[in-house]
């Protein structure tokens, strides 16, 4: 844990279903070599940024891109049990993301970060 404003979020992963079977990096990066790099970077200049002119979203919530990648990055790690769900031609629609009904998994209960799930000027949920 190196990001002390995600305190909440760590603690409440610990709780959570995926914490003995995946990190942070599991499910919010790329798994290929460049893409996690890239994301890396983006991320890091992205929140650099956001936390030295302290313009960020209270409690922090999940960008448009962030979220693809945190459902590709379910998707991927599920694929034997959920390839007949994906294939259908209604997994194109980004309203549609296993943590809608799945909310839990990655960071247990909402109760102290922010409430019920709402979603967030982004599409994301917060």
């Amino acid at each position: 844990m190196n990001c002390h404003i995600m305190r909440a979020q760590f603690n409440s992963w610990q709780k959570a279903s995926h914490h003995t079977a995946a990190t942070c990096v599991d499910c919010h990066l790329p798994h290929d070599f460049i893409g996690k790099y890239i994301a890396k970077a983006e991320n890091g200049y992205n929140h650099s940024k956001a936390f030295t002119l302290q313009n960020f979203h209270e409690p922090i919530t999940i960008t448009p891109k962030n979220s693809r990648i945190l459902q590709n990055n379910c998707v991927q790690c599920h694929a034997a049990l959920v390839a007949e769900i994906v294939a259908d031609e209604h997994a194109s629609n980004p309203d549609i993301q296993c943590v809608h009904c799945h909310s839990t998994v990655g960071h247990g209960e909402k109760v102290g970060l922010g409430g019920p799930l709402l979603k967030n000027e982004y599409g994301g949920l917060e």
